[in-house]
């Protein structure tokens, strides 16, 4: 078992757990990911999913990933394949693949016990007339305050049929003879229970729909709270870890489990995971891939899995976040910054440097001689030593961004300008003197001369420079395709929104620069630090000919901020 100030799982459920085997409640740890198969892994799956492994881990027990195949509706195989190669992209390993489906014959035996122990019954209602008469609660009243606050809800015409009947029904039912809607199993509890969920809840509606793995088997599915808990138990689940939004069901399932006399599973939440200018909501996020808002669910504008890992985030960030984020009672929102500062502390360690120009504008060294070329010493990675130098091609006319000159700099602008001199990163220091312009007035080129003495970067006489700026040569630069991303959604909380109304319209720039020619062999998912720039992957339509990258998160700019302030 690891060590308490190493754990990466919540105190209290490490608490709690540590406690069952204790006293004997359980004498195995058995924890599960029950994901449904009905869209892509995002952000908000992972503090689950990272629980529910690391306490199966820590207490040398084991994970079981179950799909939770319930609504054929909604579900697909893509969706399976999806999301067990996310999780295993993670580091997730589990000991079984299971599916809610595989359970569908003893769950309906379940249901058949107890409806023989007038614990469940056919309702012929239809939906508006079962929400009618099912009562409320107060605004703002919760489900566990008295009884007294509560409207209770009315009983069912049909909850005092017999045994046989609601038997004979059920059957029928299962075998296909009813109309979709006309009938719904209920179990039967308490009308006027303080929590509405206990009030008669529905355990199989009828569905003629066809199933991605028992075919056309059944006419009934169970809805997700009458298999949800059941599955835990068939399945030895120790510990069904959920978040805040469960608490409510729990009562449920311990009411399922016990009429049923079955495995007692036992139920603990944690807060969710939500996060700023991330959608959580996988209904909106297929609409935003279904009507071409964004390229697919693996689009990096997207906190999926797949948009994540598209975008060159790691894993190991991911989890870094996750884990590192602590434990509150109530459901809270962390800002998107607090991600990517994670973010730019994995890939500042493991990614190797590298000079694009994303903004071409050129530069000519008017005395450097013609057709020379040198090659430049440059640093891998200063924060990894191991990671050796790399030679860069230098010649007379080279590239530089368009912000690293000014015709007329602003007030703390120590970039190049008529008159300044800076130092070319890993090469000389050049002095600007003359500038081209097109007819619009625009510099098309930037003429300078650069003092040869200064090889590498640094003056024998002692003189210094306040800036150093990157560069490609011209002769030698790759033509690449960058795309620039800003956040999808023009909301904290997209999940509230209209998506009409938050999307983003400047979300995706695709900007055409140069960069090394080394990245020509650049590998998908590569991480890399275009210098000054930020952090930079290869996209999966990269070509040796036309490298496209990614940013992944961009570095901070302090001059940004100093414009934005006058």
């Amino acid at each position: 078992m690891t060590d308490e100030t190493t754990s990466r799982i919540p105190t209290f459920i490490r608490e709690a757990v540590a406690k069952d085997l204790k006293n004997g409640r359980f004498n195995y740890i058995r924890t599960r990911l029950p994901p449904e198969p009905n869209g892509y892994l995002h952000i908000g799956h992972v503090k689950a999913f990272l629980i529910d492994y690391f306490t199966a881990q820590e207490f040398g027990g084991e994970l079981y990933l179950r799909f939770d195949d319930t609504n054929p509706s909604k579900e697909e195989t893509e969706f399976v394949d999806a999301i067990k190669e996310d999780a295993a992209w993670l580091g997730i390993e589990w000991a079984k693949e299971t599916y809610a489906s595989d359970y569908f014959d003893l769950l309906y035996d379940w249901a058949v016990k107890l409806v023989k122990l007038g614990l469940a019954y056919v309702d012929d209602q239809t939906q508006e007339e079962m929400s009618a008469s099912r009562g409320t609660l107060p605004k703002g009243t919760k489900w566990s305050e008295t009884e007294s606050a509560i409207k209770p809800g009315i009983d069912s015409p049909y909850r005092n049929r017999s045994v046989e009947e609601n038997l004979d029904l059920l059957e029928r039912m299962k075998n296909g003879e009813f109309a979709e809607g006309s009938r719904v199993l209920r179990a039967k509890i308490d009308m006027s229970h303080p929590n509405l969920l206990m009030r008669d809840p529905v355990m199989y509606r009828i569905m003629n729909a066809h199933h991605h793995r028992t075919g056309d088997k059944w006419h009934i599915y169970p809805m997700y709270d009458w298999s949800h808990g059941q599955n835990d138990s068939m399945e030895g689940v120790t510990h069904s870890l959920c978040s805040n939004e469960y608490m409510i069901h729990r009562p449920l399932y311990e009411w399922f489990l016990q009429k049923l006399e079955a495995f007692p599973s036992r139920q603990i939440e944690f807060t969710r995971l939500n996060l700023t200018y991330a959608m959580m909501s996988k209904r909106k996020l297929r609409k935003l891939v279904e009507t071409g808002v964004v390229r697919g669910w693996d689009d990096p504008r997207l906190t999926t899995l797949r948009g994540l890992r598209r975008r060159g985030v790691t894993p190991e960030a991911i989890i870094n976040f996750v884990t590192g984020l602590g434990e509150t009672k109530n459901d809270s929102y962390v800002e998107m910054a607090q991600f990517e500062a994670i973010i730019r502390d994995d890939l500042n360690k493991r990614a190797l440097r590298r000079m694009a120009v994303l903004h071409p504008l050129k530069l000519v060294i008017d005395n450097y001689p013609e057709g020379q070329v040198e090659e430049m010493e440059a640093v891998n990675n200063p924060e990894d030593p191991s990671a050796g130098t790399r030679k860069v091609p230098f010649s007379k006319v080279l590239y530089i961004e368009q912000d690293d000159f000014r015709e007329t700099p602003p007030p703390k602008y120590f970039r190049l300008f008529p008159g300044n001199e800076v130092r070319l990163r890993y090469a000389y220091f050049v002095k600007c003197t003359h500038i081209v312009k097109n007819e619009a007035g625009e510099a098309t080129e930037v003429h300078c001369t650069y003092d040869p003495t200064t090889k590498g970067g640094d003056a024998p006489d002692g003189r210094k420079v306040k800036s150093t700026i990157h560069w490609v040569s011209a002769e030698h630069a790759l033509p690449a395709e960058v795309r620039m991303y800003a956040q999808l959604f023009t909301v904290e909380r997209p999940d509230d929104g209209e998506l009409e109304t938050i999307v983003n319209p400047n979300s995706l720039e695709a900007l055409e620069g140069y960069v090394e020619l080394s990245l020509a062999n650049a590998r998908v998912g590569e991480p890399l630090q275009f210098e000054r720039t930020g952090y930079f992957t290869p996209d999966l339509d990269s070509t040796p000919e036309k490298p496209v990258f990614n940013l992944t998160v961009s570095l901070k700019d302090t001059w940004s901020k100093i414009e934005k302030k006058g």
